[in-house]
């Protein structure tokens, strides 16, 4: 029984990580029509960024902190500068976040080198509950993660912000007619699913250590989630995130890694092909 739950609690500690990963990269999909492939770039600088921080003898805190801010600005300039001139041409664009994916991930390479950096769990020790225990930092995750899907939902569905976030996603001319700065929406929108990608990897670099293919592991992950969940909303990333992250925690306990890999994205490619909308369609929060 102890071992049941302890192991459903790292699949849900697992879960919660895709869920940060798949929320800005939905988020992104819903509201510009393109998939961010350097989104997993993004997961590695938030980790790279904790790590220097610590590197550099100051609080662990600190670096996860700064993190999703200067993922946040990056992203935003990058939107600016590059991305946005390809909107017209939605292949383009996203082949334009893959070139730049390819250039943030070997230029990490390029710093780390090959190797495995470590950071330490801000919180160590473990949660006793009767004869289990479970890793405190891998329930704060989860608690952060729960924090920031609220926050989320009462940004874009209770604030103006959200407002004009998604009337530009309904009707991006209609949104323009009504004085809304589309261009600025576009820009804030790829900076807040670039930080929550920053964000993500600042969480989840003491337990998965820093390594250049990090974001890799998560990129693909988190596109089969979106996929799955549905783009236009942002309950739909976060089902497929849950479904997605959980079937990838689970099997293997059960199987070899490899092999659950492979029957997790055939699971996906059958659901899509006879739910193409995914678990849940439709636009709006």
């Amino acid at each position: 029984m102890a071992n049941a739950f302890v192991a459903a609690f790292e699949i849900l500690s697992f879960g919660a990580i895709i869920v940060l990963i798949v929320l800005g990269l939905g988020i992104i999909a819903s509201m510009m029509g393109i998939f961010n492939f350097a989104q997993g770039e993004f997961v590695l600088l938030g980790a790279y960024i904790t790590y220097l921080a610590y590197a550099k003898g100051m609080p662990i805190w600190a670096g996860m902190v700064a993190a999703p801010f200067v993922v946040g600005a990056l992203g935003f300039a990058l939107e600016a500068l590059i991305i946005r001139r390809f909107y017209a041409a939605p292949i383009v664009a996203m082949l334009g976040t893959y070139a730049l994916g390819l250039i943030i991930r070997e230029s990490v390479r390029g710093l780390i080198g090959g190797f495995y950096l470590t950071v330490p769990e801000p919180i160590g020790g473990s949660i006793d509950i009767g004869a289990m225990h479970i890793s405190a930092w891998r329930f704060t995750i989860i608690v952060i993660t729960l924090l920031v899907m609220a926050g989320c939902y009462l940004l874009l569905s209770r604030t103006s912000f959200g407002l004009r976030m998604r009337a530009t996603l309904e009707n991006p001319s209609l949104a323009r007619a009504s004085g809304i700065s589309t261009p600025l929406m576009y820009g804030a929108t790829f900076a807040f699913g670039s930080a929550l990608a920053g964000l993500a990897g600042a969480l989840i670099v003491p337990v998965f250590s820093l390594y250049a293919d990090l974001g890799l592991r998560f990129l693909i992950q988190g596109f089969v989630a979106v996929m799955v969940g549905g783009v236009g909303s942002f309950i739909g990333p976060v089902a497929g995130a849950g479904v997605i992250g959980t079937l990838s925690a689970a099997l293997p306990w059960i199987m070899a890694p490899v092999v659950a890999d492979v029957l997790v994205f055939v699971l996906a490619i059958v659901f899509i092909k006879f739910r193409p909308q995914g678990l849940i369609a439709g636009k709006g929060v």
